[in-house]
């Protein structure tokens, strides 16, 4: 399907500078754009692209201010990159969903499935386990006892949701997150050896969660773990038992969160953080990427990075300094060098 440049300024509220008939009817690159897609550009890094791409249409900030002729038509907008988005979602969501249930499927006689489901071969769906309208879920997953799962949820393949899980609407879970695994509690006994600690708790996603791929949420020993409304989680991330991670917080991939933390709203989180046991990180929090973080960060809004975690600008700061560690060594040596000398003068006088 086909729409003019004019029909999607249109539908976003945008202004067109160019032809307006022109159509559309994929999406590339600004810097691979070809004839017939539309393409946008919100990073000022690759300006320097939409002079030459053949990208049919291209949406731009409304404060872009070209150097010279841009052969493209362009549809002015307040935020290309979120309007780039919601063009896509509304893409996604029109294209037809599948629905039915595989033969190969098992299901138990007392697992509850909601309206026009979609489920795939290889699929195990326990007892008294409660599923949604509209959820799809792919291959090979196996949902255990007393699992909820709210409605348009999808689950792509090899997911493993662990007894009494639940998860709210319009989740989107990728393939081979682990939900409701043990958390890792053992306690050392008098001869040495490590006694588990049973994980009687569960894991909860609430409305809005998208977790990536072989990220895995540990259920709580007592209790919930709990993902607020609106969480982003990337891929291979390890979220300990009874960690609870804010509204609309974002966790870049390799990152690890130890048991009973709690996560405020609005955070980012960069890859590669480490992340002690019951802490607290206010609202609207960033930790740089590899940062590790042993204390609880009090105040909301701040910028953390390195180990032990600082603020961010002192941070950068201090890196300058450690790049030019050899050569202040070398300058501390020499005036060693020199003090040492005038003391000996001084001492034969």
């Amino acid at each position: 399907m086909e729409f003019s440049a004019q029909q999607i300024a249109d539908f976003l509220n945008g202004t067109v500078e160019g032809d307006g008939v022109v159509k559309v009817g994929n999406f590339s690159k600004i810097e691979e754009g070809v004839p017939g897609t539309l393409s946008f550009l919100a990073n000022p890094k690759y300006s320097q692209y939409i002079y030459d791409s053949n990208a049919s249409v291209i949406l731009v900030n409304n404060d872009f201010k070209p150097e010279r002729e841009v052969k493209a038509t362009l549809i002015r907008v307040e935020n290309a990159y979120e309007s780039l988005a919601f063009l896509m979602s509304v893409v996604e969501q029109s294209k037809p969903k599948r629905i039915g249930i595989s033969a190969s499927v098992e299901i138990s006689t007392s697992a509850i499935i909601g309206k026009n489901a979609y489920i795939a071969p290889f699929v195990y769906i326990a007892d008294d386990v409660k599923i949604g309208d509209n959820v799809r879920i792919y291959a090979h997953c196996s949902i255990e006892e007393g699992t909820q799962i709210g409605d348009n949820v999808t689950l792509y393949s090899n997911v493993n949701l662990y007894k009494y899980s639940i998860l709210g609407n319009n989740c989107i879970v990728h393939s081979g997150v682990s939900i409701g695994a043990d958390g890792f509690g053992f306690a050392p006994a008098v001869d040495g050896v490590y006694k588990k600690i049973p994980q009687m708790g569960n894991v909860v996603i609430e409305d809005d969660v998208e977790i990536g791929a072989n990220t895995t949420i540990d259920r709580a020993t007592l209790g919930s773990t709990i993902i607020r409304k609106g969480a982003k989680l990337d891929n291979l991330i390890q979220i300990a038992h009874n960690v609870e991670v804010g509204e609309n917080t974002v966790i870049a991939s390799q990152t690890g969160i130890s048991g009973s933390t709690k996560i405020g709203k609005n955070c980012i989180v960069a890859g590669q953080v480490g992340v002690a046991g019951h802490l607290h990180i206010a609202d609207n929090t960033i930790l740089g990427a590899q940062s590790g973080i042993s204390n609880s960060i009090k105040e909301p809004g701040q910028m953390i990075m390195g180990y032990p975690a600082i603020q961010m600008k002192t941070f950068q700061r201090a890196a300058v300094v450690h790049k030019n560690l050899p050569e202040l060594q070398r300058v501390v040596y020499e005036l060693q060098r020199k003090v040492e000398e005038l003391q000996a003068k001084l001492a034969t006088k």
